[in-house]
C-alpha cells in the first residue's frame, strides 16, 4: 500500500473540538502507552523529554511515572495546544512539567535527558529518521528512546468482515495518508536502525471488542477530518448520515459473530549506547 509522505500540517486540526477528542482518545490509549513506557525503562527520578506533546496527556502520564523527583520537558509547536496543556497540568497539580514551543528539529537543551518519549508524532514528520537522529543527541549514554505509533494494515484486515466498519476505517485511513504515515508503527524498527540507534524492542497492541467507545472514536475522528475529507473529495456519502453512524456501527458489530477493533499501537524502544 502506497504511503504519501507527511506534510507539516496536522490533518485533524487544532480546534477546541479536536483537543477534546484527543483528551478522550488519550484516556483510552493511556494504559497501552504506560505499558510501553514502563517496559522501556521510564521511571522514578528521570528527566524526560516529551516530543509533540499536544494538549499534555503524554507529559502528565510521564510525570506520574517519574514522580516528584523527576522532570518532564514537553515540546509542542502549536501555541494553542500549549495554552491548553499548561492549564490542564496546573489543574492536575503537577509541578514537574514544563512546556516549550518548538519544532522537533529546533530543540536545544544543555542538560542531557534520561529518556525521550513520543506518541503519534513521527507519523507526521517529513523525515522521521533525521528527527530521531537529532533527538538522540539529547539523550545521555544509557538513556532510552521510546515511541508509540499506529499501524492500520491489521485494522483493515480485521474489519473486512464488518462492511460499515471497514468503509469507515478505510475512509479515515485514505484521508490520513494524504498528509501522514498511517503505518509508521510498522516502520519504527527500521527508522530506529537507520537513525543509527541500536535495534529496538518492538511491541504491537490491538484493542478489540464491542464497546461503544470504539464506534464513537471512529465517528469523532471522522468529524475532525471532515475538512480534509471534503478537500480530497473522499466518498463520505457512502457512509450514509453521520448523525446515525455510531448507532449503525454498533448495530452491525452487535449482530455479528466477530468484534470490532481500534487502531493498532506499536511501541518501539532502545537504550542509547
Amino acid at each position: 500500500m502506497t504511503t504519501i509522505r507527511p506534510s507539516t500540517d496536522y490533518p485533524l486540526g487544532n480546534t477546541d473540538g479536536e483537543h477534546e477528542r484527543l483528551i478522550r482518545q488519550a484516556a483510552r490509549v493511556a494504559p497501552i502507552t504506560e505499558r510501553f513506557f514502563r517496559e522501556a525503562g521510564v521511571g522514578s527520578g528521570q528527566r524526560v523529554l516529551d516530543i509533540g506533546s499536544g494538549v499534555g496527556d503524554v507529559a502528565m502520564l510521564t510525570a506520574r511515572l517519574v514522580g516528584p523527583s523527576g522532570e518532564v520537558v514537553a515540546i509542542e509547536r502549536d501555541p494553542r495546544s500549549i495554552v491548553k496543556a499548561r492549564a490542564r497540568v496546573t489543574e492536575a497539580g503537577f509541578h514537574n512539567v514544563s512546556f516549550n514551543e518548538s519544532n522537533v528539529d529546533e530543540i536545544s537543551d544543555e542538560k542531557p535527558f534520561d529518556a525521550v518519549v513520543g506518541r503519534f508524532i513521527l507519523m507526521y514528520l517529513p523525515d522521521p529518521v533525521a528527527a530521531l537522529r537529532s533527538i538522540s543527541r539529547l539523550v545521555r549514554p544509557g538513556g532510552v528512546l521510546v515511541f508509540q505509533e499506529p499501524t492500520w494494515v491489521p485494522v483493515l484486515a480485521h474489519l473486512a468482515a464488518l462492511p460499515l466498519w471497514f468503509a469507515t476505517a478505510s475512509l479515515i485511513d485514505k484521508t490520513m495518508r494524504a498528509s501522514a504515515n498511517h503505518d509508521m508503527g510498522s516502520e519504527l524498527y527500521h527508522t530506529f536502525v537507520q537513525a543509527g540507534l541500536p535495534e529496538p524492542t518492538v511491541r504491537m497492541e490491538l484493542p478489540m471488542g464491542k464497546e461503544p467507545y470504539l464506534a464513537r472514536w471512529y465517528y469523532d475522528t471522522l468529524c475532525s477530518l471532515l475538512p480534509q475529507v471534503e478537500q480530497l473529495r473522499m466518498p463520505i456519502e457512502s457512509l450514509g448520515s453521520l448523525d446515525t453512524l455510531v448507532q449503525r456501527l454498533q448495530a452491525e458489530v452487535a449482530e455479528s459473530k466477530t468484534v470490532a477493533c481500534w487502531f493498532a499501537s506499536v511501541g518501539a524502544w532502545c537504550r542509547k549506547l
